[in-house]
């Protein structure tokens, strides 16, 4: 972001693969950038760079900037433009309600699964790697990279796809959270308590731990934006 607040996308963003220019992979990439936590809430998207940088006409960009919103990850303000989100505590509500939903799925599709449940391992360990480095943006980078290979499990396209969009919504509330130690590190231990239970097999164990994890991680969320301890949602 430059001081003004506003996105610069004229570098830094990786090249489209050839003839594959469209308002689909803009969008991806755009969405890649938001999960990643690269593009804050409240950030403007200006037409002409994302034109440029991806080298697509403006009327591509506009069709790109439309499946973000539909996707809930921008909003467009008329006379404005269009803003990365800003997420509010009804928008979290809803996720962690979808996430009750289909989480326990990845659970149950886990347990036995080897191969699975070893990449979740490395995926733990890095993050603990992380903490130690005290590179917190990392550990909640991990920690979304961990439940997308829990959903992975299910081998459905149409979950992935969903869920997908669900993380990078997600991405967003954390992202106003301004004490990513506080926010993530709680949650590094009990990604490992988890693998820990998938390992062994305890189906059981496993469900309850995932349903005590959401619910203290939205209450958190929302305790955070009771008490006003987050990231300006002003529109920059």
């Amino acid at each position: 972001m430059t001081s003004s607040g506003h996105a610069d996308l004229s570098s830094g963003l990786p090249a489209l693969p050839a003839r594959s220019s469209t308002a689909e992979h803009a969008a991806a990439m755009l969405r890649l950038e938001i999960a990643q936590g690269r593009l804050l809430p409240g950030t403007k998207l200006r037409e002409g760079q994302v034109s440029a940088a991806f080298a697509i006409s403006r009327n591509t960009v506009r069709e790109a900037f439309r499946l973000l919103s539909h996707d809930r990850l921008v909003d467009h303000t008329l006379h404005r433009g269009v803003y990365v989100r800003t997420v509010s505590a009804d928008d979290i509500r809803a996720i962690y309600r979808t996430r009750r939903l289909v989480e326990p799925l990845g659970v149950e599709a886990t347990v036995g699964d080897e191969a699975a449940i070893a990449e979740l391992r490395a995926l733990v360990e890095s993050a603990e790697s992380a903490v130690a480095r005290d590179d917190w943006e990392v550990v909640g980078t991990r920690d979304i990279d961990f439940h997308r290979r829990l959903m992975a499990s299910c081998g459905s396209e149409h979950v992935s796809t969903m869920v997908e969009r669900l993380l990078a919504e997600l991405r967003l509330a954390f992202l106003r959270m301004p004490d990513r130690r506080a926010l993530h590190g709680p949650y590094v231990a009990r990604n490992r308590r988890l693998v820990t239970l998938l390992a062994a097999g305890d189906r059981s164990g496993a469900l309850t731990e995932l349903r005590d994890y959401l619910d203290t991680a939205e209450k958190q969320l929302h305790n955070s934006l009771k008490n006003g301890s987050t990231t300006d949602p002003t529109p920059r």
